[in-house]
């Protein structure tokens, strides 16, 4: 399984494109508001010969899901994210205003649903589906166990974890996933979070103040 990092948008957001040997491809948290960002991303998949299978989210904050309209309109393919989180689709504009961010198009649509413990194919690779709520409803985080690789999203960070002072967020709930759904996992598993830098979870186990 081979991994290519792009950090999108103002919010300096992790996108990626995952793809194996069969060069299907997914792409997680599609994060590209520019249209220098969106080229940068259909250019990657054009020049590797990548055929995009799916458009996944860990979850739906806008800094997350500025691409999926993009991906829409150039491949056909409709996002997939947890229904939890469907709500933050709604005025996606204003609330990328209030931030500061210049926006001017509304959200693309959720094709399919995701849930807990879900099985995400494509090519010869098996992402799993865990809801690790707290960050937001509907957070999810995607883990393929062959090669030890988690997809966090923004629920754990490399010495941190998720906020959880934005609407419907919850400290003890982000907790409670967090123990119960990534730690259990080996300490050798690499985790992609949706902000900075990889980290493992046995480095978080052992250094992370929050856990």
């Amino acid at each position: 399984m081979k991994i290519k990092t792009f950090t999108f948008n103002p919010i300096q957001e992790n996108t990626y494109l995952v793809y194996d040997e069969t060069n299907e491809a997914v792409v997680i948290d599609a994060g590209c508001i520019s249209e220098i960002e969106k080229r940068a991303l259909k250019n990657y998949i054009e020049n590797n010969n990548l055929v995009l299978k799916r458009v996944l989210n860990t979850h739906l904050h806008f800094d997350h899901q500025f691409g999926n309209k993009f991906l829409y309109t150039t491949y056909g393919i409709k996002p997939e994210a947890c229904k939890e989180d469907e709500y933050l689709l709604e005025n996606v504009v204003a609330q990328t205003r209030s931030f500061g961010i210049a926006a001017d198009e509304e959200a693309q649509p959720i094709g399919d649903y995701i849930t807990d413990n879900q099985e995400l194919k494509f090519g010869n690779t098996t992402l799993k589906a865990l809801h690790v709520p707290g960050h937001s409803p509907g957070s999810m985080a995607f883990y393929e166990e062959k090669e030890g690789i988690l997809f966090a999203g923004d629920v754990l960070f490399r010495g941190s974890i998720g906020r959880t002072d934005l609407p419907k967020g919850d400290y003890a709930t982000l907790i409670l996933s967090i123990t119960n759904k990534l730690l259990p996992l080996p300490d050798s598993t690499v985790v992609y979070s949706g902000h900075g830098p990889t980290t493992t979870i046995g480095f978080e186990r052992k250094n992370n103040p929050f856990l």
